[in-house]
C-alpha cells in the first residue's frame, strides 16, 4: 500500500471521526471499557455495507515482517514498517471490523493470497479472508490483520491495548499483551 493511499485513509478518517463522534472517537489506551473503535459497542454499525476505507482495493500483495521496540518486544508489521493489530472479538478467518470500526482500524488487504513473510514472520500462519465486500484481508494464525489510524509514522504503536481489545501481533500469532 503506497504512502499516499495510507495518508488519504488516515485523513479520511480523522475527518470523519471529528465530525461524527468528536476528538475521543477513537478511544484511548487506558483500558476504560468504552467501544473499541469509538461507539457504543451494542449500537455500532456492524452491516455488510462497505464504507469508503474497505471500498479501497489492495494495489499489490502484501508483506509481512517484524519489528521490535523495548516496551513490547517483537511485532508484526506491514512492508513499510507500519505496526499491524488483531481484534480479539474477531473469529478465526473472519473480520469482524467494519463501517465505523474499519474507519479507526483499516484491514490489510491485498489482492493475492501469495503474501510474501520476512523476519521472524512464520510463512505457514499467513492467509487470507474474504470480507463481505469481497476484499481479502491478510490473516496471521487466523487473526485478520489491521492498522491503526493513530499510527502515523513506521513503527509506531499507539493502537497497542486499546479497550482492552486491540493488540499488536507477536510472531507466533498471538495477541502481544505487553505493556498494556
Amino acid at each position: 500500500m503506497t504512502r499516499w493511499i495510507r495518508h488519504q485513509r488516515a485523513c479520511a478518517a480523522a475527518a470523519a471521526a471529528f465530525a461524527l463522534l468528536g476528538a475521543a472517537a477513537c478511544g484511548d489506551s487506558d483500558g476504560d471499557s468504552g467501544s473499541p473503535y469509538g461507539a457504543d459497542p451494542t449500537t455500532a454499525e456492524t452491516s455488510a455495507s462497505p464504507t469508503p476505507t474497505e471500498t479501497a482495493t489492495a494495489e499489490a500483495p502484501a508483506s509481512l515482517g517484524t519489528a521490535t521496540d523495548d516496551d513490547h518486544g517483537e511485532f508484526l508489521v506491514d512492508n513499510d514498517g507500519f505496526a499491524l493489530y488483531l481484534f480479539t472479538t474477531d473469529t478465526p478467518n473472519t473480520p469482524t471490523c467494519y463501517d465505523t470500526c474499519a474507519t479507526a482500524w483499516p484491514p490489510l488487504l491485498t489482492d493475492t493470497a501469495d503474501v510474501t513473510a520476512a523476519g521472524a514472520v512464520d510463512a505457514a500462519l499467513i492467509g487470507t479472508a474474504e470480507r463481505t465486500d469481497g476484499t481479502l484481508q491478510v490473516t496471521y494464525n487466523g487473526w485478520p490483520l489491521y492498522y491503526y489510524t493513530e499510527d502515523d509514522e513506521p513503527g509506531e504503536t499507539e493502537g497497542q491495548g486499546v479497550q482492552n481489545v486491540w493488540y499488536l501481533v507477536g510472531p507466533n500469532g498471538d495477541a502481544n499483551t505487553t505493556d498494556t
